[in-house]
């Protein structure tokens, strides 16, 4: 019978003053008969818009009709069927501005929610299924993926299915990008990560860490050595800062550094060997759910204050709504329409506060979100020990720097058509490394994009 409920089952959480204190996962997940009871709010719609909203092309209805049944592996097989990556997908996609903001359920009440069910799914199929999935017949040719993020394991899984050879050149001494360094173990367990790509090694695809391409091989280097194509997937690694005066004071770092240190290195274990600020204030500057991972770990180290700082408004604020309220939850101060134009520093060189000017709101820009204003006049000073810059990342300029023939954008991202090729012949990209900071689920779609111009690209040289 269906669910028509117009409000989703809630997902169940760790109470804010709890998980403020630990880094273990948020999200609990649903149980079998939530899922099963949130699945059925699916009306099975004949032309299936969800769909339109989703990079990797899942057939959403397919899979919540077999999970409202119950035959849960028979929707783990559908979404199997298009996704290399279901656990992380189902946790950190912004299923609201992607498949579910074209339910129809949504028209009249709230979207079924998909990302819900898709983490139950896979999580249920990776604790019961033991079985490693069959090994496709080698096709007899070999492509070589540069960089494990999301965009890369997605070419490598979809590539390997088909036959191929992959090969996963690696820079970090683990596999997973993104997934492993930059987004909080409460948010996206790292054993997830490690059993996606376990299953992936399962299918014959090769990893190779500590492997940075451009110093230890060169990408004429990987043809000379009989890889056919090479993708790209290296991601947007290269932090950007404001430009403004105490940038280079002891207490200033950029996100990525920051959630490096405690995601990677494991900063926030007490035996850990890797330095990393823990007490005092703490002031993040950005907007997105990288600013949020940041405050939200900063806070679970210790900091006596934690405030996000944002030259917008709330409505213009990028990160999910859902990052956006669990950080107000657990105690994080929003400090919005707020735009830092000096970090104070003392004698010896450490922060000591931060210098702001107001903002009012013009007319939209070209992105959509109106145009931060500074009021004149509107100077105030916040008294801080540490700030974390989280206002985007560019694209690492390694490759460019030691590829001929690959044409990239101002700011360094890699050019490519919308199938993935790039100016090159045999060299492919996409993700972060061709749009610049993104999300996890449209590097996913660029690599399956990718995957398919490979595979069209190696075919039709074999003819």
């Amino acid at each position: 019978m269906p669910n028509m409920s117009p409000v989703k089952n809630p997902m169940p959480h760790q109470a804010a003053d709890e998980r403020k204190n630990n880094f273990r996962e948020v999200a609990l997940g649903y149980t079998a008969e939530i899922a099963k009871d949130e699945a059925r709010r699916c009306l099975n719609c004949k032309n299936k818009p969800c769909v339109k909203g989703c990079p990797v092309h899942i057939d959403i209805p397919s899979f919540l009709c077999r999970a409202a049944e119950g035959d849960f592996d028979g929707a783990y097989a559908v979404i199997a069927a298009s996704s290399s990556l279901p656990a992380v997908c189902g946790r950190v996609c912004p299923q609201e501005s992607q498949c579910e903001a074209f339910c129809t359920r949504g028209i009249k009440g709230e979207a079924v929610a998909i990302g819900r069910v898709e983490r139950f799914v896979a999580d249920r199929h990776s604790e019961s299924s033991a079985a490693a999935p069959a090994r496709p017949e080698p096709n007899g040719h070999r492509v070589a993926i540069v960089g494990s993020g999301p965009a890369g394991l997605t070419c490598a899984g979809d590539l390997a299915k088909l036959g191929y050879e992959v090969s996963v050149f690696e820079a970090l001494h683990v596999a997973g990008g993104v997934l492993v360094y930059g987004i909080p173990e409460f948010r996206l367990p790292k054993d997830i990560v490690r059993r996606e790509i376990a299953s992936l090694e399962a299918l014959g695809v090769k990893i190779m860490t500590d492997s940075v391409i451009g110093r230890l091989l060169s990408i004429d280097e990987l043809f000379a050595d009989g890889f056919e194509a090479v993708f790209i997937g290296t991601g947007a690694g290269l932090p950007r800062f404001m430009g403004i005066p105490g940038e280079n004071l002891n207490g200033v770092s950029s996100a990525n550094e920051f959630l490096t240190r405690i995601n990677l290195m494991k900063a926030y274990r007490e035996d850990s060997s890797t330095p990393v600020q823990r007490a005092g204030r703490v002031a993040v500057v950005g907007g997105g759910n990288v600013a949020m991972d940041a405050a939200r770990c900063a806070l679970r180290l210790g900091a006596k204050e934690v405030s996000i700082v944002y030259r917008r408004g709330e409505e213009e604020l990028p990160a999910r709504a859902e990052e956006i309220a669990h950080a107000r939850e657990e105690g994080i101060v929003f400090r919005l329409l707020t735009n830092p134009v000096e970090i104070l520093g003392n004698e010896r060189g450490e922060v000591v506060g931060m210098r702001c000017v107001k903002m009012g709101l013009g007319e939209p820009d070209a992105s959509g979100r109106r145009k931060p204003i500074q009021i004149d006049g509107s100077d105030f000073e916040i008294p801080l020990d540490s700030v974390i810059m989280a206002i985007g990342t560019s694209p690492n300029p390694l490759i460019k720097n030691t590829t001929s023939g690959l044409d990239t954008t101002k700011f360094g991202g890699i050019v490519t058509d919308d199938s993935g090729v790039t100016t090159r012949p045999g060299v492919f990209a996409g993700g972060d490394a061709v749009t610049g900071a993104a999300t996890v689920i449209l590097a996913m779609g660029a690599g399956k994009t990718a995957a398919k111009s490979i595979d069209e690209y190696i075919r039709s040289k074999a003819d």
